[in-house]
């Protein structure tokens, strides 16, 4: 019988069984395919896991080859978004840097790259290191909504009740979910809150284990493909998957279920008990096994966004502290995993090389559109 060893599930200690804590302990067969358990670095309790063992914490001769590849950058005279392991060499440490890229596929799925003082950077110039640095960890950049929007702004805004309920700008709590697209997803913090905000995440592999264990009902329930998503658009597919040996887990409970921001329309299918039921089981598997990382200024972490849930904890800004983070969405053409058929569209609509791509230096109103310089 599993033990769930950190927080807490349904309301019950940690440390007490599923049977204990009166999870339904029948046995239903998992679907075709997949797995009793997976026996995999990506499968981790965040309470064993220390800073040190996923944290890159830059040197002085880092920073030189940093501030070195920023010249070299700037003397090429070319566009941010040319930003490449060519057009920013990072002789040492880019091989640093690919040992992550490496361990977010094959390994934990996570990390943590510590040491830069934004203070000591123009915000242009700081665009240029977080964009370094993607270039080794991921290399490719994704769009991240229908404007093309390359880098996106996490900052609170409570100018509308529509804006103060968007996941970019509300400063409430967040329940673990994926991002709709992008093998591996990325934070800048360019500062932090006043109080609150940690960025905290759990292992799909854990809640998978755990749930293939004691509930292996709701995994046939998750792997169906009857799964009602209206966001980006209508589709239905199943919020698991089992691909080339890999858990692709992909949901968020906003597409499902709609909020005030994205008001669910009427006409669509809403979800079944069994199926929120699911939903409960994954998100409190997730905060008893979660990991809470508490970021700095300067700091960039990333996930890999098939293995790995993330949500925020609420926070406040000040009249000086207000949170700051720019995401990106980023996949690694030689590392990259063979992705269900269902989740496709999405990944070939955020990296094809044709449409739009903006790149924001700051925050943009909603409203805005970029305007286009033609030659006279």
């Amino acid at each position: 019988m599993a033990t769930v060893t950190t927080g807490t599930y349904l309301g019950e200690p940690a440390s007490a069984s599923m049977a204990e804590i009166g999870v339904c302990a029948e046995v239903s067969p998992l679907p075709a395919g997949f797995p009793a358990k997976f026996e995999r670095p990506l499968a981790w309790n965040g309470l064993e896991i220390k800073q040190e063992d996923y944290a890159c914490v830059l040197t002085a001769s880092d920073l030189v080859e940093i501030n070195a590849a920023i010249e070299y950058f700037k003397s090429l005279e070319l566009d941010g978004s040319c930003v490449s392991r060519d057009t920013f060499p990072l002789p040492q440490l880019g091989l640093k840097l690919d040992k992550l890229g490496l361990d977010l596929y094959q390994g934990k799925g996570f990390c943590l790259v510590r040491g830069i003082k934004p203070e000591a950077y123009s915000v242009e110039d700081l665009t240029l290191v977080y964009l370094g640095v993607n270039s080794y960890i991921g290399g490719q950049h994704g769009r991240q909504d229908g404007r093309g929007n390359m880098l996106v702004h996490i900052v609170a805004d409570n100018s509308s009740s529509t804006q103060a309920e968007h996941h970019r700008h509300s400063n409430k709590s967040i329940s673990f979910h994926n991002e709709e697209s992008g093998d591996i997803v990325g934070w800048l913090t360019r500062n932090t809150a006043a109080k609150g905000g940690k960025c905290i995440i759990a292992s799909a592999y854990t809640v998978y284990n755990v749930l293939a264990e004691t509930r292996p009902d709701l995994i046939r329930i998750l792997a169906r493909s009857d799964w009602p998503f209206a966001l980006p658009r209508f589709h239905c597919r199943p919020v698991i998957f089992h691909r080339d040996s890999n858990l692709v887990m992909n949901f968020g409970r906003t597409p499902l279920l709609g909020n005030t921001a994205h008001p669910r329309p009427e006409t669509l299918p809403s979800l079944s008990e069994r199926q929120i039921e699911a939903l409960d089981a994954i998100e409190a598997i997730a905060q008893a096994t979660q990991l809470e990382i508490t970021t700095q200024t300067g700091d960039m972490h990333f996930i890999n966004n098939l293995a790995v849930l993330h949500r925020r904890e609420a926070f406040v800004d000040g009249d000086q502290a207000k949170r700051h983070l720019v995401r990106v969405r980023l996949r690694s053409p030689e590392l990259g995993w063979e992705l269900p058929e269902e989740l496709q569209k999405e990944w070939d609509t955020a990296f094809s090389e044709e449409g739009n791509q903006t790149w924001h230096l700051e925050p943009m109103p909603s409203g805005y559109f970029p305007l286009r310089m033609y030659p006279n």
